[in-house]
């Protein structure tokens, strides 16, 4: 990408453009130009060594941080190139209107105060790692940006995307569409050009397509290496005749969302699974059944002949609600009644084009020319879009949005038909599931035709009873499935033994397919309150046998994670359904270094409306135990005990005596007010942390301090505790106690609480008693009270401090406590307690973004980010001297 392949494709004595220029001032300067060529797109451009470092952006960049736009990196342009603005005209590359859309100065977010040459040197750096992290001082474009590698879409291809800081907003800022340099629209410099440019470069697009004729109407290629891209993709098919009766590839279920570099997600469409035959206007649409479609869904079988092409495609026919969610009623509704519906045709695979077959490819390949490939002016026709590597997040937006859940796909997948793969799975929204209809029982009082259905589901070939529902119906569809069961009835009941049920049943055989909604899975696998949304006729009850289940696939381990005092390999699983414990045991014993650990009520609902389980949450701290055990390791602990879940009543426990297994260490403690001795757990490995964990111990609370210098703290805790105060502004005030440890040169760690506020911890080597620790936090903590007094507060009573961020330093006791790191809360969402680099401490940071799904994959990402809290620690004498300067 460097200048000298721009001044290649140029013969500057036929063309105008600029060859170079310098920097005028020690600033990094941005620009983003607004190019209307064959298509509207946008420029995006950083000043680094004297050059503008480019990407072609289709969409435009965004100031939502939920939203990812697209950046192919094209060749370095000329410093001079940042204020052009004018018309390429027809028959050069790029012909078309530029206006300046927006620009202005940036900085790295590392390294922002220092000079341009060290700035610079960093971004090349951030750069060749896949990774630019800046923030821009635009007029429309403001704040923090990142631009990261995309995977499976080309070695260019990169994402734009917003941050989350004071500055993101909802809504399309490219409707601001004037030019921040002349003020005029693409429109009024199109009517009166002052400034005319020329290339002699043909454009790619052109050169794509001139061997041969072309025969579809095609989103233009933006750039010389993405009409490459396209080029060498469309030269890997295999010739061959176009397919016939294509059974889809099928996706396995997995239970829980992950993330995985090489993965890509998809929303999994609530609708009818479609396989498209297109001939130059001949179309056959066909159901995953061979079912004929094109005239149940003439609009789509219409699209599809004005798609003028040779292919064949896989997607899904969804009904669109005006919120743009899928409807499966409404599609229900439009098949049976005709009842008006707006109708897409998602399509995410390309199997077959022009004659040649594609299923061998990569799927990120067969993506990339299938988007390619879609006319953007059909509206029943649309690109199934997706994002690599954050399934996690991508899964809790879509369930978030009320979607049924995601798909994930290995993008080096091939296409195999009529198969279930590992490479693809299903994750779908737990309290959302597909069900057989074994019955029906008689219905009450008035209501006719049927009570409730009778719901059953397969485990390998064997048909379960999970309950039944009355929900759902009225009285139209109560005749109409009441019809549809006639022909089904059977004496014998499709399951063993029969379930009771409230009033007379009637057993249909399994053939029926339904989609029900319900509140959660009770310990025996029964649905609760389940309401019925619609039969699914597209699939067959047979097909739901043997349905295979597989666990997430691993992230890469770490290669030499080591703990300080395990000394062992980490090897932290991509989510909390790990394979410690097995899946179907509601009990189990396990040796763990060599103590037999019991492990009861696995199935319990410890997190009910997650669907997250007891054994989810064992399954978590095997998974990250590495990681953990050095902040629990020898260290005195209060037992916070959750039998029944975040929802059931809960104790504190910290006298264990007579009540632990004899293997347990104990630590003895006598209290200065009473007199009164108490014996407290001691965690003493991996064994005594799965031991509290199937005690119900949800989160863990150990003593600053360890069994062997019980009277001298690892570290100093200031606790932030807000009251009704933002997580925002929990954030200004830990930044600012990072201000003020740094102007006395004191090292600190930071970490969420994973409830609702933060700790700042200092290393202390348990050099120091805890009244020296108490006294330094109540120093530093003294200073920023007195520099936010709007916002925070010392003092303990609740009633004095109301609305206020209490600066906690009383938390520095012997026998006082805090949820350790990597800790679980008794909390919605399952939040982990969760150490950050203080770069990440910014305002956007949530409580939310740290927990049982994603936390093992931090880890195994960034590693323990509190190493060095357990070190040589402080010289307290030399930081009180230096405190002097400040109070």
């Amino acid at each position: 990408m460097s200048l000298e392949k721009y001044r290649q494709k140029r013969t500057f004595t036929k063309t105008p453009e600029p060859t170079g220029g310098s920097a005028e001032d020690e600033a990094l300067h941005f620009v983003v130009q607004q190019h209307h060529a064959s298509h509207l797109h946008y420029d995006f451009r950083l000043e680094m060594q004297g050059v503008l470092k480019s990407w072609a952006v289709p969409k435009g960049p965004s100031m939502d941080p939920d939203i990812k736009r697209l950046a192919m990196q094209v060749e370095d342009h000329p410093y001079d190139y940042k204020d052009f603005e004018g018309t390429i005209p027809p028959g050069n590359y790029g012909a078309g209107t530029v206006i300046v859309w927006d620009r202005g100065e940036y900085i790295p977010e590392k390294d922002a105060g220092a000079d341009k040459k060290k700035q610079t040197k960093d971004l090349l750096h951030q750069l060749h790692s896949g990774r630019l992290h800046f923030t821009l001082k635009g007029k429309k474009l403001k704040g923090s940006f990142a631009l990261v590698k995309a995977t499976g879409r080309g070695d260019n291809a990169w994402l734009l995307m917003k941050l989350k800081d004071r500055y993101a907003v909802k809504g399309d800022i490219t409707t601001k569409n004037k030019s921040v340099m002349s003020g005029k629209t693409l429109e009024q410099v199109a009517k009166h050009p002052q400034k005319v440019w020329e290339s002699n470069r043909q454009q790619p697009a052109a050169k794509a397509t001139a061997k041969k004729k072309a025969t579809v109407a095609a989103p233009p290629i933006t750039t010389a290496d993405e009409a490459a891209d396209i080029s060498g993709i469309i030269k890997k098919g295999k010739k061959a005749a176009m397919p016939k009766n294509v059974k889809p590839m099928l996706a396995a279920l997995t239970p829980k969302p992950f993330d995985k570099e090489d993965w890509l997600y998809e929303i999994k469409w609530d609708g009818y699974r479609a396989i498209a035959y297109l001939n130059n206007g001949n179309v056959e649409l066909l159901s995953r059944n061979q079912v004929d479609f094109n005239n149940k869904f003439a609009v789509i079988t219409g699209a599809l002949k004005a798609w003028k092409i040779k292919a064949v495609t896989d997607g899904e026919i969804v009904a669109l609600d005006d919120k743009g969610n899928p409807d499966f009623q409404a599609l229900q509704n439009y098949v049976k009644h005709g009842k008006s519906a707006h109708l897409v045709y998602h399509l995410f695979d390309l199997l077959w084009y022009n004659g040649k077959d594609y299923t061998h490819l990569p799927l990120a390949e067969r993506k990339q020319l299938l988007q390619y490939l879609i006319p953007e002016s059909n509206d029943q026709l649309r690109f199934s879009n997706h994002i690599a590597a954050q399934g996690t997040a991508f899964y809790q937006a879509a369930i978030n949005r009320g979607l049924e859940g995601i798909m994930a796909k290995a993008a080096n997948s091939s296409y195999i038909m009529g198969r279930r793969s590992d490479s693809w799975l299903k994750i779908k929204n737990n309290l959302q599931t597909e069900a057989i209809i074994c019955g029906y029982t008689a219905g009450r009082n008035s209501r006719k035709h049927f009570g409730a259905i009778i719901l059953g589901k397969y485990t390998g070939n064997k048909l379960k009873y999970i309950g039944h529902t009355g929900g759902g119906f009225n009285e139209k569809l109560l005749k109409e499935l009441f019809i549809k069961f006639q022909p089904l009835i059977t004496a014998v009941c499709p399951f063993k033994p029969a379930p009771k049920t409230n009033m007379p049943a009637t057993w249909l055989k399994p053939e029926l397919v339904c989609e029900v909604k319900f509140a959660e899975t009770t310990a025996d696998g029964i649905l609760r309150q389940p309401i019925f949304l619609g039969l699914r006729e597209d699939k067959k009850a047979a097909d739901e046998k043997n349905i295979k289940v597989v666990n997430p696939p691993l992230t890469k381990k770490p290669t030499s994670k080591t703990t300080g005092t395990a000394g062992k390999t980490a090897a932290v699983k991509t989510t909390a359904a790990t394979s410690f414990l097995p899946e179907d045991e509601k009990q189990v014993e396990i040796k763990v270094d060599g103590k037999l650990l019991k492990f009861t009520n696995l199935d319990k609902l410890y997190w009910p409306e997650e669907g997250i389980t007891k054994r989810d949450m064992i399954n978590y701290y095997a998974a990250i135990s590495d990681y953990i055990l050095p902040y629990l390791k020898d260290r005195p602990q209060s037992l916070n005990r959750f039998p029944e879940g975040i929802k059931g009543f809960s104790f504190y426990q910290k006298n264990v005596e007579d009540k632990v297994a004899a293997w347990i260490e104990r630590f003895p403690y006598t209290s200065d007010s009473d007199g009164d001795t108490k014996e407290f757990m001691v965690c003493t490995g991996k064994a005594g942390l799965l031991y509290m964990a199937n005690l119900g111990c949800i989160e863990l609370n150990p003593w600053h301090s360890r069994v062997s210098k019980p009277d001298r703290p690892d570290y100093c805790l200031i606790d932030l505790d807000p009251d009704t105060n933002t997580f925002n502004q929990v954030i200004d005030t830990a930044l600012e106690i990072k201000n003020i440890l740094d102007e006395i040169g004191v090292p600190s760690f930071v970490k969420t609480s994973g409830a609702t506020g933060m700790h700042i911890l200092i290393p202390l080597g348990a050099k120091y008693t805890f009244e020296q620790s108490r006294m330094l936090a109540e120093l530093i903590v003294g200073i920023a009270n007195k520099r936010l007094p709007a916002t925070t507060s010392v003092l303990r009573t609740p009633a004095k401090r109301k609305g206020k961020i209490y600066l906690d330093f009383l938390q520095n006791r012997q026998i006082q406590t805090m949820a350790s790191a990597y800790s679980l809360r008794p909390r919605p969402g399952a939040t982990a307690s969760a150490p950050l680099h203080w770069e990440e401490v910014k305002r956007g940071l949530k409580v939310s973004d740290f927990n049982i799904y994603n936390m093992p994959q931090r880890l195994a990402r960034e590693g323990d980010l509190l190493k060095g809290l357990l070190g040589k620690g402080i010289d307290m004498r030399a930081v009180l001297n230096r405190l002097k300067n400040l109070l």
